[in-house]
């Protein structure tokens, strides 16, 4: 399911970027893409319409981008073992491993 989240995520990121590059007045890809979409929908209605369309897919990612967390399978506690990983592991024997070091006696020279 995560995957399936993540996939969908990034053709809405890719759609996302072509809708602003046609959306560009100064040049770029709106000379060429542009003028298609003003045939289809019109020239009035385009830069209402490609508004909309940007609004509703940056909020489209930002949705999935909340569900991926709560669909993102976590490995189970249940048994109360503690996750541990390298770094943990590390730390606890380095922990283990130090002595305390003799006080350095700064009167003496």
């Amino acid at each position: 399911m995560f995957t399936a989240t993540l996939v969908l995520t990034v053709i809405l990121a890719i759609l996302l970027i072509l809708v602003v590059l046609i959306q560009n007045s100064k040049g770029g890809l709106s000379q060429s893409m542009g003028t298609a979409s003003n045939q289809i929908i019109g020239v009035k209605k385009t830069s209402d319409v490609l508004e909309k369309v940007t609004w509703g897919l940056a909020i489209s990612i930002i949705c999935l981008c909340l569900v991926s967390n709560f669909v993102l399978e976590r490995p189970s506690t249940e048994s109360g073992d503690e996750v541990s990983t390298v770094n943990t592991e590390r730390a606890q024997e380095s922990a283990g491993s130090q002595t305390a070091a003799p006080a350095k006696d700064s009167s003496a020279k």
